[in-house]
């Protein structure tokens, strides 16, 4: 089958041979660029193939200032495969709390697991088998094999997708499978043999600094300015194209945060689907208003001796969005309904993982907590 030029995968009005010219140009200013410029991140200090793993799951859909605490005290906790493996999944979604995508810490442990069994505790030094790993998408294995092994094989995520459509102003959809798979192509026959790990990096450090997603790229300071064919054409923020994204559905919950000296109400999610087995605060579908909610409180056999709205709070889901109402019912006793669980306040904090989509009814029931007698 005749292989389909890349031109024409990249909707590129330049022959195929001159975009491999202009990618065999990246690397050596690019790298150097990198060498004098990357920032100090804790997972670049000691790139042994656990830590770059680890810092490799954590970034993804979370911004790098966020994960540094996360994994310095995921380190600490567990630092190497076989801590990771035999970790209890209590501690291991403790450990994860607030950081979201919840299976990434699962798969995480699943991998470890698989790394234990297969591999003697160590991730293996191939693209191939850290791809037959769980969690271990073509990014991530591309990543790991060449930050910590060495090997030539591109990682490209969202900052690698968005520098060479720029460089190549291309204005093909960048979600697009085929054109995905058109990018890596190109990347994987102009890696630099001798640093992929250094050029792979590089990349993802100009994406994330000075070729960003948001607001105007710092062209000026770009050491690919004068490669970029959309600088040249004085339309940089016009790539990446990217299709217009499907609107996310909208429900509505009524939030309930029933606390007494004793603790917090909590109940635990199916094992299934969205947020699988993290506990929650209780809710309804639905906005209830007060004396609804007061109604339901009784079903359940709440007795508050105050109850009050709060605040709401909305959070986003991929393709979802929840629009929270928040209702607090301060209890001198509770006897927990079925399906729910009274956890102490400490337990909170130190057992239960409860997600950041009910962040700000956490915080509500604790600064609730200070005015219980």
């Amino acid at each position: 089958m005749t292989r389909k030029p890349l031109n024409e995968i990249l909707n590129l009005p330049i022959p195929e041979p001159e975009i491999y010219r202009l990618a065999e140009s990246v690397p050596e200013p690019l790298v150097n660029w990198y060498r004098q410029n990357a920032r100090a991140l804790p997972w670049r200090e000691n790139p042994e193939p656990y830590r770059v793993w680890v810092s490799e799951i954590m970034l993804q859909q979370t911004r790098v200032e966020a994960v540094k605490p996360y994994y310095r005290r995921f380190l600490e906790a567990l630092p190497d495969a076989a801590a990771l493996a035999n970790a209890p999944e209590e501690q291991l979604m403790k450990l994860w709390e607030g950081l979201g995508y919840y299976s990434r810490a699962r798969n995480l442990q699943k991998a470890a697991r698989q790394i234990m069994e297969r591999h003697g505790g160590k991730l293996p030094p191939s693209y191939e088998l850290l791809l037959d790993l769980a969690g271990f998408g073509e990014y991530t294995a591309g990543a790991v094999a060449s930050i910590a092994f060495g090997i030539p094989v591109p990682a490209v995520d969202g900052n690698v997708l968005r520098v060479f459509s720029r460089l190549l102003a291309a204005d093909s959809d960048i979600m697009a499978p085929a054109v995905r798979r058109g990018y890596r192509s190109l990347l994987l026959e102009t890696m630099p043999q001798s640093c992929p790990g250094d050029y792979n990096q590089a990349l993802m450090e100009l994406g994330a600094t000075l070729c960003a997603p948001n607001g105007p790229p710092s062209c000026a300071d770009c050491p690919l300015s004068h490669l970029c064919r959309a600088y040249a054409g004085g339309n940089p923020t016009a790539f990446p194209v990217k299709a217009p994204k499907k609107e996310r559905r909208v429900e509505e919950k009524t939030v309930f945060v029933v606390i007494s000296p004793e603790g917090v109400l909590l109940r635990q999610r199916p094992n299934e689907g969205l947020l699988a087995g993290l506990w929650e605060f209780p809710w309804e579908e639905g906005r209830l208003g007060r004396e609804a909610a007061a109604r339901l409180l009784e079903k359940w056999g709440v007795v508050p001796r105050k109850i009050r709205t709060l605040r709401p709070a909305r959070h986003i889901f991929t393709h979802m969005e929840w629009r929270m109402e928040g209702v607090l019912a301060v209890c001198e006793k509770i006897l927990p309904p079925e399906g729910m669980r009274l956890v102490t306040w400490e337990e909170m904090e130190t057992v239960y993982t409860v997600p950041s989509a009910f962040s700000a009814f956490q915080k509500a029931a604790l600064a609730a907590k200070e005015e219980l007698p």
